[in-house]
């Protein structure tokens, strides 16, 4: 691997458990201003005190990131976007470029991409070209990859997942986010058939955290890398205490009942 990528990866990874707590704040471009980001500099600060390892944003928000006090917070500049205001949802189209994040000091770049779209094709395209691009500057690539489509009856089914992961990773991502399956089962097959590290979405947002930190769980247990989850983490009453048990979760190894003994108020 390019030395710069190793070095990046363990700005984004515990490199003692080889696993991530991603917290993408990328949301305004797509739906607006929602609860939780509205000031982005306390949202951020929230997740570093819980100890959560990276964060997400697009590029006009990475001032509001900076750290200029405090632990190290690894940085993932998104370079895909589109809006729910588009006649066209799913579409995802570049906005910025590996350079471009290579300057605002990224530790990795991120794409979108909607499998089963119309545009599906430009989207894979700008797949591979940020692919090569991010490999010949050394920069990790994440690629967050969905079934969503006039033809996708459930982008949760199992083989479903699994065609989104392996798109990712035999296009050139260093790890994929794709949504998480439902059981420990199915899910050690979509990480198996990845071959690069895989990483769970959120989707939308739970009503119970302990529903949310067993999904955690069992991801793991099937071997997940971690998670890549906004609006359950940063839309919950108290982010930084429950990044905390997260941690207790991915990077210790707790069981939930292990990680909420003494935060039973997360709950």
């Amino acid at each position: 691997m390019h030395i710069g990528k190793a070095i990046r990866l363990e700005r984004i990874f515990n490199r003692d458990t080889r696993r991530t707590i991603i917290v993408p704040m990328d949301h305004g471009v797509t739906v607006g201003p929602i609860p939780g980001l509205e000031k982005m500099r306390d949202t951020v600060t929230s997740l570093v005190a819980g100890g959560a390892n990276a964060g997400l944003v697009h590029k006009g928000q990475v001032k509001l990131g900076h750290r200029m006090q405090g632990r190290d917070f690894g940085l993932i500049v998104h370079l895909s976007a589109g809006t729910v205001l588009s006649p066209f949802p799913n579409v995802k189209r570049l906005v910025t470029t590996v350079e471009e994040a290579i300057r605002l000091g990224a530790d990795g770049v991120s794409v979108h991409v909607n499998l089963g779209d119309e545009t599906e094709g430009q989207m894979l395209a700008d797949l591979g070209a940020v692919a090569a691009s991010a490999a010949e500057w050394g920069m990790p690539l994440l690629a967050m990859v969905y079934a969503r489509g006039p033809k996708v009856r459930d982008e949760y089914a199992p083989q479903m997942v699994a065609h989104c992961a392996r798109v990712g990773a035999e296009l050139g991502a260093d790890v994929v986010k794709v949504n998480y399956t439902g059981d420990a089962e199915s899910f050690a097959r979509v990480v198996e058939c990845a071959c690069v590290p895989v990483v769970i979405a959120g989707g939308p947002k739970l009503d119970s955290t302990r529903d949310f930190l067993s999904m955690v769980r069992v991801s793991i247990d099937a071997g997940g890398s971690g998670l890549s989850v906004g609006r359950n983490v940063f839309q919950h009453r108290d982010p930084t205490r429950l990044v905390q048990v997260l941690n207790r979760v991915v990077h210790e190894g707790m069981s939930v009942d292990e990680a909420l003994d003494g935060f039973e108020d997360v709950q």
